[in-house]
């Protein structure tokens, strides 16, 4: 079977950088930062007081854009069953959806569906405050034998609903009748990329029309961010180099802490030119690869260079016809030296050629979420014509022979990136994109 040809037609994004398309992009072409101080936990309790907050999300139905009466009831009749994660993915989604211009009614129910990233979701400590307290002794001390009964009936029913990773696109699917193709991948950072990949291919093969895209995570939570503290190489202190996220640099801290959501809307072309809609873009090439050694670690040069190399092999381009590389970037050592070994081995001749650029400098680590809102300001930059710097990146480390684009330049709309991220367990997601 001939592969169709897979457009991009909405987008939208939940992150540091705010809520709308407008002010996201005004923040990259101004190179506004949306790392500061936390407001959402006790800063002061923490090793480093610093992060990318989505503060301009609240939970507020008003935060999934324009939704008709009937969806706003749906919507807002579920947040209750939506952590913090799922609701920016839904509204991510609802955006894209609004900027595509696709409404119910535009799209056949049976051909649509949509494929989801996450990390996996912590439930918080408050959802076991009354189990907890009801299997408490004279001595306050906790009793486990009572758990079963006194502690699970004080547990709201629906508890699980809130903190599956397949909600963001159940919810999805369920709010705007998409009854097609229907995934949900985990894969830490490099979710993103392999739902977008996932995505292409069931439209590619003719098994969907239309497919909502998308990602979701966060840093910036109660329990995950004890987590990250203790697993992630994360900035501590509370310097002006603790609060920056500095991909590349030979003055970088590590990783900054963040949340957020991306979605984008993908559909045929012969779907998208039937109603008319506005192309911003076509997904041309995908892969995912994963990076083993011999020793059970994770080998992540070798992954990124698989992927870059099959993603670029799918498009039909060379090193060399890349206008520019959209970096995971974390801004820790281990893990900028994995990705330039992995890129330089991939670009070869071209390492000090092809622009390299990390908005995770702008809003840090995002976790499954960073993905898509990376692809996106991308695709932003294109029809701005300027490739926004990474931002704080003044001095280059040895280490990492690239071409890491320090300040805005001029780049075309209709030229092709790739968009790469990457786990520390050593999975690699790129997908090759040509603007318009």
């Amino acid at each position: 079977m001939q592969s169709r040809r897979v457009v991009i037609t909405g987008m939208g994004q939940i992150s540091p950088l705010g809520m709308d398309l407008d002010t996201f992009s005004a923040a990259l072409e101004a190179g506004t930062s949306g790392i500061r101080k936390i407001e959402s936990l006790p800063a002061d309790a923490l090793p480093s007081p610093y992060a990318g907050e989505a503060l301009d999300f609240t939970g507020n139905i008003s935060d999934f854009g324009e939704v008709d009466k009937n969806q706003m009831r749906s919507i807002r009749k579920n947040l209750k069953v939506m952590c913090r994660e799922i609701q920016m993915g839904v509204a991510a989604a609802q955006r894209a959806l609004q900027h595509s211009g696709l409404a119910m009614g535009d799209y056949d129910p049976e051909r649509s569906g949509v494929i989801f990233g996450s990390d996996y979701m912590m439930t918080i400590p408050e959802e076991f405050d009354k189990a907890t307290a009801a299997c408490l002794n004279g001595s306050n001390e906790f009793v486990f034998e009572q758990w079963a009964e006194k502690g699970l009936p004080e547990i709201t029913p629906l508890w699980l609903l809130k903190y599956l990773p397949n909600m963001p696109a159940s919810h999805v699917a369920i709010f705007n009748d998409m009854r097609g193709p229907n995934n949900s991948i985990t894969l830490r950072e490099a979710s993103a990329g392999a739902a977008l990949g996932e995505a292409m291919m069931t439209i590619a093969r003719g098994h969907a029309d239309v497919i909502v895209a998308g990602s979701t995570g966060t840093r910036v939570h109660e329990t995950r961010t004890c987590h990250s503290y203790l697993q992630d190489p994360i900035a501590k202190g509370s310097d002006e180099l603790s609060g920056q996220c500095l991909p590349f640099d030979l003055n970088r801290k590590g990783m900054i802490i963040g949340e957020g959501a991306g979605s984008i809307v993908l559909e045929s072309l012969e779907h998208a030119e039937a109603r008319g809609a506005k192309i911003l873009g076509e997904v041309i090439g995908q892969a995912i690869c994963t990076g083993w050694k011999a020793d059970r670690t994770p080998d992540r040069a070798t992954a990124i260079g698989n992927a870059m190399s099959v993603a670029c092999r799918d498009a039909g381009i060379q090193p060399g016809d890349i206008q520019h590389i959209n970096a995971h970037g974390l801004g820790s050592e281990q893990s900028d030296w994995d990705e330039a070994a992995g890129l330089t081995q991939f670009l070869g001749d071209h390492a000090q050629k092809v622009p390299v650029v990390a908005l995770k400098s702008y809003f840090g680590n995002l976790g499954a979420g960073c993905g898509v809102i990376e692809v996106i300001g991308s695709l932003l930059a294109q029809q701005k014509k300027s490739l926004p710097g990474t931002l704080g990146y003044s001095t280059p480390d040895p280490k990492c022979q690239l071409k890491v684009s320090a300040e805005p330049q001029e780049i075309t709309s209709d030229g092709v990136f790739v968009s790469l991220n990457f786990s520390p367990q050593g999975q690699a997601s790129a997908i090759a994109i040509r603007g318009v």
